[in-house]
């Protein structure tokens, strides 16, 4: 649910979503707010410290932003929120899922919370946004509208129209209207010489390389979503499975995956396919996760599915016995993969 130009506690009701699993639980009385299109500052989030970008996949970088940004609104007493734009900047310029959505909303809101930040604003970016002049995204959006007493961005963060704002101009904008403005410098990610990057993460989740995503993210990738109802063909094969149907942007490689699913307050570990069952239909692209040692039903329920592994693409077999044979030896290398790194 969104309610545009209103504000309302606790986090998105996603459905498919992309992101990650922060170990940081909020605190069961913290109220998490979300506001969308605010015209004037949101209630509990006035005067707040606000970290702005994009924030898709909330890699290495994005966490340093924010974090600085909670340290700094620790310091001043103030609120700690985070601006982000929906559509993605990119989805509105190129048309819908032109970019694979590593975090989109409603998994972005659940990870913000989890980190312990007290709320997201969220602008919607259309015509009227895009063509906003850089200092009149500064005394309109920041100054009237959401009434910031500081702000955190990376290194690389542009505003405005044609992205004529810098990082040097916000900061000169600071001085003049009176809040402050902090930079985060470059992030490296799993070398020291590359920047943490969602684009670079997209290409390697792309290629089905979840390992090298984790070491850029910082964090396993995992989608988000309901179980739904599938065609119980795991079950007449001794792999019942949950089913999620993952976000339309999804271009994760498709192929079988070491996994592990949270489902409530429990981890389980487990093996995952995520295609299109060439075997037999042949279909939408669908996310089929067999948890290892489980039973019971979570039909409904939310779960986040975490790739830790990468096993082998997606194949189609002669037969339901020959898949079967290959789903057991698919079950063994994700218990030793999972084996070798442990959960947390």
């Amino acid at each position: 649910m969104q309610f545009r130009g209103r504000v309302w506690s606790s986090a998105f009701s996603g459905v498919a979503s992309h992101g990650l699993v922060p170990l940081t639980d909020p605190s069961a009385s913290r109220k998490f707010i979300v506001a969308v299109d605010p015209a004037v500052p949101p209630p509990g989030l006035a005067g707040a410290v606000a970290a702005i970008g994009n924030f898709d996949g909330l890699h290495r970088g994005h966490l340093a932003v924010i974090e600085r940004a909670k340290a700094l609104a620790q310091k001043l007493g103030r609120p700690c929120a985070v601006l982000t734009f929906e559509p993605h900047p990119t989805d509105f310029f190129k048309g819908p899922n032109t970019i694979f959505r590593l975090t989109p909303c409603g998994m972005k809101a659940k990870i913000l919370e989890r980190l312990g930040v007290d709320g997201m604003i969220v602008m919607t970016f259309d015509k009227a946004l895009a063509s906003l002049p850089a200092e009149a995204f500064i005394t309109e959006i920041l100054l009237r509208r959401l009434g910031i007493r500081a702000v955190v961005a990376g290194y690389d963060f542009h505003f405005g129209a044609d992205r004529s704002g810098t990082p040097a101009l916000l900061a000169e904008a600071g001085r003049r209207h009176g809040f402050l403005v902090e930079i985060v410098e470059l992030v490296p990610a799993h070398t020291a010489d590359q920047a943490a990057s969602s684009t670079a993460t997209r290409a390697a989740l792309e290629a089905g390389d979840v390992a090298l995503a984790a070491r850029m993210l910082g964090h396993p990738f995992v989608i988000m979503g309901k179980v739904i109802a599938g065609q119980k063909l795991g079950r007449t094969l001794g792999f019942p499975t949950v089913n999620l149907l993952p976000d339309t942007s999804c271009r994760l490689h498709h192929g079988v995956y070491a996994v592990r699913v949270l489902a409530g307050t429990k981890i389980h570990d487990g093996v995952a396919s995520y295609g299109r069952r060439p075997t037999f239909d042949n279909g939408p692209a669908l996310l089929e996760a067999f948890l290892f040692d489980f039973s019971g039903d979570l039909y409904g329920e939310t779960i986040e599915v975490l790739f830790v592994g990468w096993i082998r693409p997606e194949a189609k077999f002669d037969s339901a016995a020959a898949l079967v044979q290959q789903m057991k030896q698919d079950e063994a290398r994700a218990r030793e993969i999972l084996r070798l790194r442990p959960a947390g």
